[in-house]
């Protein structure tokens, strides 16, 4: 056997446990359908346009957190997020649409820095545990769940359940495929230092 088949073989192989990975995270975060009850509901950023209206997409993540909340089954909503190239903060817009869906505003928790995921994870971390929680809903797209979730549970949240809204898109596709990756880095990257403020990835 060549040098050139024994790449193929490789390149075969990888194609099929990355297709496998996919359809893992895809049916995992699609099982989060359970009705757990959490202290907080912790909903990451999305497109915010440049009037202030969430994307469509962020829209449903913020219904869903919405509905959570009119059932009982969270007592706070945490959004997070940070300024695209609109030109507005995404967990300012996020805010300001639970308040017109009825939300009081202290029960909204509004994080304006969440520029990725692991930094809405980390700031929601310190929320939770300074006002002495112990569980969280992780809201956002099924494919995105798992990573969420494991980005809590890595900033210490003891109790991390997942809820999706029943949005779809032909782009997740690309969405399931990119979180492969990202999900192994958020469940093996190094944990900051304390004393280190910044976030990244």
């Amino acid at each position: 056997m060549g040098i050139e088949d024994v790449a193929l073989r490789l390149l075969k192989l990888s194609i099929w446990v990355w297709l496998i990975a996919c359809v893992a995270l895809a049916l995992a975060g699609l099982s989060c359908r359970s009705l757990h009850t959490a202290d907080v509901a912790v909903v990451p950023g999305n497109t915010v346009y440049s009037d202030g209206r969430p994307s469509p997409r962020l829209t449903a993540r913020l219904s869903a957190a919405w509905r959570l909340y009119a059932a009982g089954r969270c007592k706070i909503i945490f959004v997070s997020g940070g300024t695209g190239a609109s030109g507005v903060n995404e967990a300012t817009a996020m805010r300001a649409w639970l308040i017109r869906k009825g939300v009081p505003p202290d029960a909204i928790v509004e994080d304006d820095d969440g520029v990725t995921t692991w930094a809405t994870a980390r700031h929601a971390g310190d929320f939770i545990r300074q006002h002495h929680f112990d569980s969280a809903i992780a809201v956002t797209q099924y494919f995105h769940v798992p990573r969420t979730m494991v980005a809590l549970k890595r900033f210490g949240v003891h109790h991390v359940t997942g809820a999706y809204p029943d949005f779809w898109e032909a782009r997740d596709v690309y969405s399931i495929a990119r979180e492969v990756p990202a999900w192994v880095w958020y469940a093996s990257r190094p944990m900051p230092d304390p004393a280190v403020t910044t976030d990244g990835g």
